[in-house]
């Protein structure tokens, strides 16, 4: 799977331009309003939400589908003392089968934006049997432009999200923004704050 390789040569690389020691500044915002309770955090990669959801209570589940991404996680997870509250699994996002409901939140960064569109309705269907209601699903995505030519770069298609997640879900807020990766031309990005219907 190209994707699949792509993620592995990055990790293999050493340079992981999301490495970094806590989740994103809008991740640390909302869960210091929320109770602790159980997490899901898909795409995890080193585990840096999922760590520090854990050190905060909460009980977390982290998903990735690189294997060297889950082995560091792991091992993150022991050196900060969270092992027995943070968990992780060397999966796709959109099976999910082996998870069991109810999730009170659910955090992607950078993950769902690299589905075809048959992947984000399997992994759409994922949360909607996952989170309970009321749940706060947290998105942070890339974009599409709508005069984008550049052919290696295929993100989120934003109509195709809402439309998507407008059936058991509804939208409370989206942030807009753009996303620069070292010298590379900067594209549109995105927050986006779902919340399961009751």
């Amino acid at each position: 799977m190209k994707k699949h390789e792509r993620m592995k040569e990055i990790y293999e690389s050493g340079a992981v331009p999301w490495d970094q020691t806590d989740p994103p500044p809008e991740v640390m915002d909302l869960v210091a309003h929320l109770p602790a309770g159980r997490a899901l955090d898909l795409g995890c990669g080193y585990g840096r939400a999922t760590i520090y959801l854990a050190q905060l209570g909460w009980q977390v589940d982290g998903v990735d589908f690189v294997a060297q991404a889950i082995d560091g996680a792991k091992l993150r997870a022991v050196q900060a003392g969270v092992s027995d509250r943070a968990h992780f699994f060397q999966s796709g996002v959109t099976q999910l089968d082996y998870l069991e409901k109810p999730y009170d939140f659910a955090l992607d960064v950078g993950c769902a934006h690299s589905l075809t569109l048959k992947e984000l309705q399997a992994y759409y269907q994922e949360l909607l049997r996952l989170l309970k209601p009321g749940a706060i699903f947290m998105l942070f995505a890339h974009l599409n432009e709508e005069t984008d030519e550049r052919e290696e770069r295929n993100w989120m298609d934003e109509t195709a999200l809402r439309t998507i997640f407008a059936e058991g879900f509804h939208l409370e807020k989206a942030e807009y923004g753009q996303t620069q990766v070292n010298d590379q031309t900067p594209w549109r990005s995105a927050w986006f704050w779902f919340r399961k219907d009751a």
